[in-house]
């Protein structure tokens, strides 16, 4: 399991030249004018993990298979998006398939870059797109009430659940708060998923800082930190033409560059290690001769779900996982070594998975 972020924000901000580092193409046109994205461009990255080479190293592993994360960039919103303004209905359209939304902030000065409203005001910036996020879910709510009146009149008890979560998050939204401002609770998470409110979806913000402010920010960055530490939600600060220039060079010379810079990683790590934190993502390994594996589970992921990850036949006839742990097994040397110390466990259905786990499932066929 990967999963997948869309990139959002209003023209001229820096989505698609973000979008080309990240996925090293070109195949995201990036231009000095409104809707130069008119389809979302898709492209999947590796997720960078330094414990999965050095997994691949002890165990002599052949090849290295990084777990996947899939961005979306989509095209940019402008006020009146949830009306149809602009290319408002495919842009809405296409958040509602992201896991999260990586909404990319102008947190820079350029007399030759056009603001589409004439300033740079990330804060304001960012409160357009949640608006607009939240006009289009009052609509859908409105929508969905009228059409599953009946329903709830004869008493269909997934018409009256989706009845009291519709209200619950037209209340929040009325109120001018986000739907995922809800709490939920467990018997309803299901149904509330089912909903696709925008407004539920994650937001990380991504701030785009000019190549002076990449390692310590801004003024503009700092008031966007703020705004994100109020909502609960995740920030980032990362200079989109840095990571373009970094996305053309290779290992070796990126990290001199990075160094130049005064940056201690690219911020392609630091992007997805946040994305992960949005998300409460962890990674486990499988390893040996053949391969080593990473592989993208939710916190508290159970074994049986964790091996389901790898094949749906895996948690059907789940028996138990051969358990390590990432610095047992680094200390001690590879599987071997941590067995005959006693370091790897059997663990069985209860088993919730730790981040950096090495495992190894049987199950019946």
């Amino acid at each position: 399991m990967g999963f997948k972020m869309g990139i959002v924000g209003m023209p001229n901000v820096g989505k698609s030249t973000l979008f080309n580092a990240l996925t090293k193409t070109a195949a995201a046109q990036a231009a000095n004018f409104p809707f130069c994205t008119i389809e979302p461009n898709v492209g999947e990255v590796a997720v960078p993990d330094a414990r999965l080479d050095k997994l691949a190293a002890i165990a002599s592993s052949k090849s290295i298979i990084p777990t996947r994360m899939t961005f979306v960039d989509i095209a940019g919103l402008v006020k009146g998006a949830s009306k149809g303004e602009g290319l408002g209905n495919q842009f809405l359209a296409n958040i509602r398939e992201t896991d999260a939304i990586a909404h990319v902030l102008r947190c820079f000065e350029d007399g030759d870059i056009t603001h589409v409203d004439g300033r740079v005001d990330p804060v304001a910036d960012a409160e357009t797109i949640e608006t607009e996020l939240m006009l289009a879910d009052l609509e859908s709510i409105e929508k969905r009430l009228v059409n599953i009146v009946r329903k709830v009149r004869g008493g269909d008890k997934e018409a009256v659940q989706q009845e009291r979560l519709l209200n619950a998050a037209r209340e929040a939204l009325e109120s001018g708060k986000p739907a995922r401002s809800v709490a939920i609770d467990d018997d309803d998470l299901k149904a509330w998923k089912g909903l696709q409110l925008l407004s539920t979806k994650p937001i990380l913000y991504v701030c785009n800082v000019d190549e002076a402010s990449a390692a310590n920010g801004n003024a503009f960055s700092q008031a966007v930190e703020k705004m994100a530490a109020e909502q609960g939600a995740g920030s980032v600060v990362i200079s989109a033409q840095i990571e373009e220039e970094i996305s053309q060079l290779d290992p070796d010379e990126a990290t001199m560059f990075l160094d130049e810079m005064g940056l201690e990683e690219a911020g392609l790590d630091r992007l997805i290690r946040a994305g992960y934190e949005l998300l409460h993502l962890e990674t486990y390994f499988t390893v040996g001769p053949k391969e080593a594996r990473a592989w993208t589970i939710k916190e508290g992921t159970s074994a049986p779900k964790a091996a389901g990850v790898i094949h749906g036949d895996f948690e059907k006839g789940f028996i138990r996982a051969e358990t390590i742990a990432y610095d047992d097994f680094v200390a001690l040397g590879g599987e071997q070594p941590a067995k005959e110390a006693g370091k790897m466990r059997a663990e069985g259905k209860g088993y919730t998975v730790k981040d950096g786990d090495v495992l190894h499932f049987l199950f019946n066929t």
